[in-house]
């Protein structure tokens, strides 16, 4: 398959390793496509939520679509707000928390570079 349209109902949940108060929603995976390497997925952080410190060997971009995030990079804080987004290179340690007083909806872009 080239392609794949995924209806808002046909997204799916599923747990990520060390993020807590969130609820993770899955919309592409690389196997939608042939030859596919990219993953797409929306997470929903209620305040205080986030991802423990950590990494993944996966390029990533995050796009706050509402609400704020606090993302901390080698002794750096950076405020990111609706309309904000961060773009991280494989294996860059980093930690994620909601630092607003609301839930925070963020789009999560993966790429996973070919070896």
């Amino acid at each position: 398959m080239s392609y794949k349209v995924t209806k808002a109902n046909e997204a799916y949940t599923y747990t990520a390793a060390r993020h807590v108060d969130c609820r993770t929603t899955r919309l592409h995976d690389p196997k939608d496509v042939n030859d596919g390497m990219l993953t797409c997925g929306l997470t929903h952080f209620l305040p205080a939520g986030g991802v423990e410190r950590g990494s993944n060997p996966m390029e990533s971009i995050y796009y706050i679509i509402e609400g704020e995030m606090t993302v901390y990079i080698d002794g750096q804080e950076y405020l990111l707000k609706k309309g904000d987004s961060i773009h991280f290179g494989p294996d860059t340690e980093r930690e994620v928390t909601n630092t607003g007083i609301e839930s925070t909806q963020m789009l999560v872009v993966l790429y996973l570079p070919p070896k």
